[in-house]
């Protein structure tokens, strides 16, 4: 089978290896889609493990299954969690499913045309695709648990105000999901193309990374942001950030800069003002469940995000795509096309 091994954003290799057979609690499955995620092309977080497969937003077929697996048949159509939490350690106990530490087996990565399953994450981390998902959209699944998980962290309600910067992707979840909870939202960025895809997508007042937001923020809402929730990795948006915050509001470090900057948070200010800084790293077992089903629901639409579909052989041009940032939103390898 072709699996694609990345060295590096520059160096990303199509080669042939083995077709995997499960053992007695594995599976096979075939990979129809899988999303490339910002944190795919951030060097400093994967280089340590290069080379690897990368891909952990999947949509799959299952296509042959251990003797002693009987949950799920060759057909059936599946998302996998890239891990899952042990569920029973004092971090799983608070609710700090991402930093459980028995995570041992994480799903191998879905830039594939095949992905064996080990035992835990069939037990634990499968979840059969209802039939209003489709393969493409299974890819946002992981992306939108990640967005539930980070606006909940936040105490966002309705009609907060929040203020979201940096309008790639996840972004743009993040303006889907307020809009559902009726927040008045702003969205934040320096490429014009984002800033418009934001305001299709719901935000009710876009602004150009290099205006004075704090000045926008207080002429339309009376105030500055409630929420801001920082989804953009620029040393300079995290200082806006900190310029952006209203009395007593949180702020969400959704994505953060590489760890040689150094960042210079305003503790006093913030002390004054009672200002809470939340981080948010990946997603948990409820989450992933509420964003099926906003989903399944129609509650949040997905689709409008996709801007290239490309074959496996062509994920150099898909990285390239999302480093530059300019052009795509959401770009889907289908390795068996």
């Amino acid at each position: 089978m072709k699996v694609s091994y990345w060295y590096n954003n520059q160096d990303i290799q199509i080669e042939e290896v083995p077709t995997p057979v499960p053992g007695l609690k594995e599976m096979l499955v075939k990979v129809i889609s899988c999303g490339i995620c910002g944190s795919d092309i951030v060097e400093w977080y994967r280089l340590p493990r290069a080379p690897l497969v990368q891909g952990h937003e999947i949509g799959a077929e299952v296509v042959a299954v251990g003797d002693s697996i009987h949950k799920y048949l060759p057909g059936d159509r599946v998302f996998i969690a890239p891990k899952v939490p042990c569920m029973k350690c004092s971090y799983c106990a608070k609710g700090h499913h991402p930093q459980c530490t028995d995570v041992k087996e994480r799903l191998p990565g879905g830039f594939a045309e095949y992905i064996l399953v080990p035992e835990i994450l069939v037990e634990k981390g499968t979840y059969r695709l209802p039939e209003r998902i489709s393969y493409d959209q299974s890819t946002f699944i992981e992306p939108l648990a990640c967005v539930v998980r980070a606006q909940r962290l936040s105490g966002m309600e309705k009609g907060d105000s929040l203020l979201v910067i940096g309008c790639g992707m996840s972004g743009l979840l993040h303006i889907k999901l307020a809009k559902t909870k009726g927040c008045r939202i702003t969205a934040v960025d320096i490429n014009k193309k984002k800033l418009d895809y934001a305001a299709q997508m719901g935000a009710d007042v876009v602004i150009d990374a290099k205006d004075d937001v704090a000045s926008h923020l207080v002429a339309q809402n009376g105030k500055k942001a409630d929420v801001v929730m920082l989804c953009a990795a620029a040393a300079s948006a995290m200082e806006q950030a900190w310029h952006c915050v209203d009395k007593g509001g949180v702020i969400v470090l959704f994505t953060v800069p590489g760890p040689d900057k150094q960042i210079v948070v305003p503790v006093n200010d913030f002390w004054m003002k009672e200002i809470t800084i939340r981080t948010s790293y990946y997603c948990g077992p409820s989450d992933i469940a509420a964003a099926m089903q906003l989903i399944e629901e129609g509650l949040i639409t997905v689709d409008d995000l996709i801007t290239h579909r490309l074959c496996l052989t062509n994920i150099a041009y898909g990285f390239q795509l999302v480093t530059d940032g300019r052009e795509a939103i959401k770009v889907i390898i289908k390795p068996n096309e």
